[in-house]
């Protein structure tokens, strides 16, 4: 059994239900992306996994939604169907699994659906499809056409179609927003205004996954350097061009509230994953640590979601301040950065209770926020 504790007293834990619930409902890829965590990183059991989710495990796996629902009295929940590329499932397959998900949880609560897609596939028949069931949609795009095609070999003009589609009167409300990557030979301010020509309502801006075993390209601080003109330039628009989900979640630790998104502030981890066998596990993100780490000796037709709540590595990651990794305790931002995303803390042999990899880049980007944040609000002082 993975062992994820720090080796700290557990005594002050509360569970937190899960309320993100990720469905991989197809477990392979149309697209070769050179730094997928799922299938260029440490862990190899994709290959052993089938391809697609089986009927009786979206089932089971709609049941087990359901039971937590009703076990935690959640007012409403959201399921993001998710890959490899889920749209290799197929439309009748995603529509058995949101129809037993709807069917299982009724009225008992809202559950949101969406969908992470690379939209090479996303065609105007998947569009429609979402639409009667009411499934949102995010786009993976990695700026400017030259530095997409860099990481994803030949596909933007294929998602830029597909963005064009959802980008249509009749679909714009699916539109959930896009995803990209930040590339350090990509020019930032390039890399943003390419991904707002497509109009998101949020964009997510993900640090590539590294740890203190496999270290991230780039001298320490190069990643803030490359997020904080386009910090600059969002924060300092005249008018919102779109939401920008790390710095929005930056803004709200410093400012005393929570975050929604992973590595960043100390909210208690509420997400969970289910695989195409059924395994219930942690964030796919740990298959970049070491195989298996995301493991949790459980799945979906044997265990119910609360063997999960209360797994050792579970509770680890609901502790709050108590699970700052002890590196981190002098650090000005321990309440609110966290020690960054719990992956990017691992070193081969030691485990998790490490600050993140990115801690040089973490501790400029906190700052340089936090000082815009002061002249902004002085003049209400």
């Amino acid at each position: 059994m993975i062992d994820h504790r720090h080796g700290r007293d557990r005594t002050d834990w509360t569970p937190t239900p899960f309320r993100q619930f990720i469905v991989k409902v197809h477990s392979r890829c149309n697209l070769a992306c050179g730094y997928c965590y799922v299938y260029t990183m440490a862990d190899k059991r994709w290959r052993r996994r089938p391809p697609a989710m089986a009927g009786h495990i979206a089932e089971a796996t709609a049941h087990r939604i359901a039971e937590h629902v009703a076990t935690h009295d959640l007012a409403e929940v959201s399921v993001i169907l998710h890959g490899g590329e889920p749209l290799l499932a197929g439309p009748d397959r995603l529509r058995h699994l949101v129809s037993a998900v709807r069917a299982a949880v009724g009225e008992r609560a809202t559950v949101h659906f969406s969908l992470q897609t690379n939209g090479t596939l996303l065609d105007r028949s998947f569009l429609e499809l979402f639409s009667e069931l009411g499934v949102r949609i995010g786009i993976s795009v990695d700026g400017t056409e030259a530095a997409h095609d860099r990481a994803r070999p030949g596909s933007y003009a294929r998602v830029a179609q597909a963005l064009a589609e959802l980008g249509r009167p009749g679909f714009r409300g699916l539109f959930a927003g896009l995803l990209c990557v930040v590339d350090l030979d990509a020019d930032p301010i390039d890399t943003y205004e390419s991904l707002l020509r497509h109009a998101p309502p949020a964009i997510d801006l993900l640090l590539p996954h590294a740890s203190w075993s496999r270290r991230p390209a780039g001298p320490p601080g190069a990643y803030a350097d490359w997020l904080i003109p386009i910090f600059d330039r969002w924060f300092g628009a005249p008018v919102r061009e779109t939401g920008v989900r790390l710095f929005e979640e930056i803004i709200n630790v410093l400012l005393g509230g929570g975050s929604a998104v992973e590595g960043v502030g100390t909210s208690p981890a509420a997400m969970i994953v289910v695989e195409t066998d059924g395994r219930i596990e942690q964030s796919d993100i740990l298959a970049s640590t070491y195989e298996g780490a995301a493991d949790l000796g459980l799945d979906v037709v044997r265990d119910d979601f609360e063997a999960a709540l209360h797994h050792p590595a579970t509770v680890v990651r609901q502790l709050g301040t108590a699970g700052v990794p002890a590196d981190c305790a002098p650090c000005l931002w321990a309440g609110t950065c966290g020690g960054g995303l719990y992956a990017h803390r691992y070193r081969a042999g030691s485990g998790f209770d490490h600050r993140s990899v990115y801690c040089t880049d973490l501790d400029h980007l906190f700052g340089h926020v936090r000082a815009s944040l002061e002249r902004g609000l002085a003049p209400l002082r």
